[in-house]
Order: structure tokens, then sequence, then C-alpha cells
């Protein structure tokens, strides 16, 4: 049997809260969640899976549940390149100077 290794902390608890967010908005759009799975063509395990925040979940299907929840657009946002500052600021080290040419030498 293939074991899981345990997520750090903070992942954990992020994945979990995902999960608890895409319950809320089933329960608000009044879906049971055998009707979301199907719509997501996913079974009502992987549903519950998703939200119950545990690991080894496809990123397709979390894709999925979330389009057919009206809620892509938000995940469209992970992992921004224009909000990564840490990213940017790497890269503009790694960028060579402009080096100037050394002048002639005009001493007589």
């Amino acid at each position: 049997m293939r074991t899981i290794d345990p997520l750090p902390l903070e992942v954990a608890e992020a994945v979990k809260t995902l999960g608890e967010s895409i319950r809320t908005a089933r329960v608000r759009r009044d879906m049971r969640q055998d009707e979301l799975a199907a719509k997501c063509r996913i079974s009502r395990k992987t549903l519950y899976n998703i939200e119950n925040g545990l690991p080894g979940i496809a990123l397709g299907h979390l894709f999925s549940v979330l389009w057919v929840l009206n809620l892509l657009d938000t995940a469209k946002h992970l992992a921004d390149p224009e909000q990564d500052e840490h990213g940017k600021i790497l890269e503009a080290a790694r960028q060579k100077q402009r080096v100037r040419e050394a002048l002639p030498d005009n001493d007589f």
C-alpha cells in the first residue's frame, strides 16, 4: 500500500479551507453533493474528498467543481506571476548589468 507523505501544516490548512469554501458555495446554491458531482462528472466520493480537504485530488477535478460553481475566475489568480513580488526581485537580481566599455586612454 502506498503511503502519502504528510503535507506541511500551512498547506493542509489551506486545502481544508478551500474545501470548506467549496462546500459553502455548494450549499448556498442549494445543491446536493450527488447533484454537483454529476455536473462535474466526478464521483460523489471525490467531491466529498475535495470538500473535506483530503490530499490527492486531481487538479482537473477541483477546477471542474469551481467551473460548475462559477468560481473558476477566482482560481485563475493562483500563482499569478504578476503578483509574485519575491520572484520579480530574484529575476531582477539575476539580470546582467550593462557594463560600459572603457574609454581609450588619452594620456599624451
